[in-house]
């Protein structure tokens, strides 16, 4: 089955996917926006409303169809959970449907404030109650991630809790490098689809057919491969050791640039600033795990009016100077890798593993709507993250503006032989077009396991003699 693609209609300096202009950012430099995203930016009262028109107008259901069911596989389709969250917090889970056009039906039917997609089971759904618990179990799923930017509060020094300003957002553009770059090199998957949660965080699903098909094991070693931030109230969460696996150097290197562009730039600057106040000194010369060094380190900074940058280089040269002084018969100091802990804890994702872990987890789905701020949540195209903005993400409110707009002043038309599609007349289209890019790859491997599907079946035939 071919992906339609979507056609460019809109400028591509607008939407979700555009690369911000300088002069933009010259005047972003004046100023950072700290955004409560616990703030609801659509009013209540309207939400159902406009919620009602989206799933109506621009929600994507074929694309949709075509992604759940991997071009065409109806059985994988009618044993999908779907879960929605209602108004006034009603859940239900366990829905499932025949088709493209029942799918379609409920949802418009029901105008679920959120929509999360659960585990392919051994039957449909929505049948469940009619099975023993041993006849109804999950199957299959796609690997996901979840990485949330309240994890990181414990680093950050811009925002905390609900809020999330550009100072901070680089965390999620590396998570989203690093475990990119993980999982397609170190594991071979090639379908990746990172989608901005429409609050605070990303969501990464890996659409491969052999990452939908691990087991609940085989999704926890993958997981704990990526992870290397520890848990707990530790002061050191990473622990390297020599020779450092090569994923991790790989990772190291990433990291390093993002560490040195934000974590260490002035707040003035848009960085972290990640030494400029006592307390966050104090915070990070706790990983070092020497009281004595750490007390050198403060009052060399008390009063010395440094930047963040020089007392980095001032750490660091300390640093190498008393491991040397520690090591001893020709061996690694102590503080070895303490330097690329620190980079590493400051800049390595932090992924949720227990979203990871269970086949049967519920994750939130993509180009619905937040209903906290009013934003979609779209695809984000991986190799252009840096240009991600998840301020200038189209709201509910202004998709449906600009459709209207759109509609108002112009005729029915045709683009290219086909009716003008009602998202290709607003800033959705460039997430449209992410997505799209996304089915055409889960197309070219679905269209590929059936050639193989189908030459082993030929050479099984000439085998046995039976035709």
């Amino acid at each position: 089955m071919e992906v339609e693609q979507a056609a460019p209609l809109l400028p591509t300096g607008g939407g979700a996917a555009a690369a911000p202009k300088d002069a933009a950012a010259a005047q972003e430099k004046a100023a950072v926006v700290h955004v409560d995203v616990n703030t609801i930016a659509v009013d209540a009262s309207e939400f159902p409303h406009l919620l009602k028109q989206y799933y109506e107008r621009l929600f994507p259901y074929s694309r949709f169809y075509r992604w759940l069911s991997y071009q065409g596989d109806t059985k994988l389709f009618q044993n999908r959970e779907f879960s929605f969250t209602l108004k006034d917090d009603v859940y239900i889970r366990y829905r499932s449907y025949q088709n493209e056009a029942e799918m379609t039906a409920d949802i418009k039917k029901m105008n679920p404030y959120k929509i999360d997609i659960g585990a392919v089971f051994t039957d449909k759904p929505k049948d469940h109650k009619k099975l023993k618990a041993s006849e109804f179990k999950p199957q299959e799923r796609e690997l996901v991630f979840d990485i949330d930017m309240t994890d990181y509060d414990e680093i950050r020094t811009c925002c905390s809790g609900a809020a999330i300003c550009k100072k901070c957002w680089f965390f999620m553009n590396t998570a989203v490098k690093v475990v990119d770059v993980a999982l397609r090199e170190d594991f071979g998957f090639q379908n990746l689809l990172w989608v901005y949660s429409g609050r605070r965080g990303v969501h990464c699903w890996t659409c491969d057919r052999r990452a939908n098909k691990l087991t609940n094991e085989g999704r926890t070693a993958v997981a704990e491969y990526l992870n290397l931030i520890a848990g707990g109230d530790q002061a050191r969460k990473v622990g390297l050791r020599s020779p450092v696996y090569p994923a991790v150097e790989r990772a190291l290197k990433m990291c390093t640039g993002y560490f040195e562009k934000h974590v260490l730039a002035s707040s003035e600057e848009g960085g972290q600033d990640i030494l400029a106040s006592v307390e966050s000194q104090k915070k990070l010369l706790a990983v070092i795990g020497d009281t004595k060094f750490e007390d050198s380190m403060l009052d060399s900074w008390k009063g010395d009016g440094a930047t963040t940058r020089e007392r980095w280089a001032e750490l660091c040269k300390e640093l190498s100077r008393e491991n040397k002084r520690q090591s001893k018969g020709g061996r690694p100091g102590p503080l070895t890798h303490r330097k690329n802990e620190i980079i590493l804890q400051y800049t390595y994702p932090r992924i949720d593993i227990a979203v990871s872990q269970h086949m049967n987890h519920l994750l939130k789905s993509p180009l619905v709507v937040h209903p906290k701020t009013g934003r979609v949540c779209v695809p984000i195209d991986h190799e252009d993250v840096e240009n991600f903005d998840p301020f200038s993400v189209p709201t509910i409110t202004d998709l449906l503006k600009e459709l209207d707009e759109y509609d108002s002043s112009h005729v029915e038309e045709e683009l290219g032989g086909r009716v003008v599609k009602n998202f290709q007349k607003t800033s959705l289209l460039p997430a449209i077009e992410v997505f799209d890019r996304f089915l055409t790859g889960c197309a070219d491997e679905a269209r590929a396991e059936k050639a193989v599907a189908k030459d082993v079946e030929m050479a099984t035939a000439a085998d046995t003699g039976n035709w």
